[in-house]
């Protein structure tokens, strides 16, 4: 469980900046995770604080920071300090409760910057709502945001699949059917069998979208279009405010993508809602 280091968003985003479209190892994902999760006082951790915090040697840290184009660690932690003003902020009074829901608040004043540049969403939107049939991945811990988002989908889009086991199977199916992108919800701490599945699924020449909580997820080197929202981590298990709030907007594009098409397909769900009896208001 990590504890609220009174990291205000702006800190965060400068932070995530750094790496924004930089193509990076599994070990750098590592370490760029790390440097988010301390961004507070990253700009003051040597890199052999960073190594021990993110579990890796000291030369990846040397070889990260060359990666993104600098000439050593050093150089980085110099950049990091002229974006964050040092990262001093005050710790957030409060219980752990009330931490944790403010943690989102920030999570989701981000997300609400981010969305200020709707390119990717309204892609995103395309690319899914021209898909038929639509196939949307999400395992474990994203399982229940994949079934939210279908759930809602199928309301305006005629053919949505949440995929279930046997996934290889699910996925031929769809593909034969004549899918041409897959949304997947991957999370941390990002299922294997999740990466398998969207390779696969890009081998077969489907485009992919992926809802994740950061652009150095290890999902991003392999989606076409990348929406990130940040997860909290101040409770025992992580809350998904962010990529829940994340899918309903790029629900909402797809319906903009396709206006008469939604509209349509939601009056025929009330007409049969109505005619069932199926809501009690």
């Amino acid at each position: 469980m990590h504890m609220l280091r009174g990291v205000n968003e702006g800190v965060i985003k400068s932070v995530l900046d750094l790496f924004h479209g930089a193509r990076l190892t599994p070990t750098q994902r590592r370490i760029a995770h790390c440097l988010v999760e301390h961004a507070a006082k990253a700009a003051y951790l040597s890199a052999a604080e960073v190594a021990d915090l993110a579990g890796v040697s000291q030369p990846s840290v040397t070889r990260f920071a060359i990666a993104l184009g600098y000439s050593g660690y050093p150089a980085l932690r110099r950049e990091l300090r002229d974006l964050t003003g040092g990262g001093d902020e005050p710790v957030a009074e409060g219980n752990a409760m009330q931490l944790a829901v403010r943690a989102e608040a920030v999570h989701l004043n981000r997300l609400h910057d981010q969305l200020a540049q709707l390119d990717d969403v309204e892609r995103a939107a395309r690319l899914l709502m021209n898909s038929r049939p639509l196939p949307v991945l999400g395992l474990r811990a994203a399982a229940p945001l994949a079934g939210y988002f279908g759930y809602f989908a199928a309301k305006v889009h005629p053919d949505v699949r949440v995929l279930d086991a046997p996934l290889p199977d699910r996925l031929d199916q769809a593909r034969a059917a004549g899918a041409q992108a897959m949304l997947a919800v991957v999370l941390p701490r990002y299922p294997r069998e999740s990466l398998e599945v969207i390779r696969e699924a890009r081998r077969a020449g489907l485009a992919i979208v992926a809802i994740t909580d950061s652009v150095v997820s290890p999902v991003a080197e392999l989606a076409d279009v990348v929406l990130p929202a940040a997860v909290g981590t101040q409770l025992v298990f992580d809350l998904h405010t962010g990529p829940m709030a994340m899918a309903m907007v790029l629900l909402q594009a797809m319906c903009d993508a396709a206006p008469d098409l939604a509209q349509g397909r939601l009056e025929e769900f009330e007409q049969t809602a109505a005619r069932r009896h199926v809501f009690m208001a």
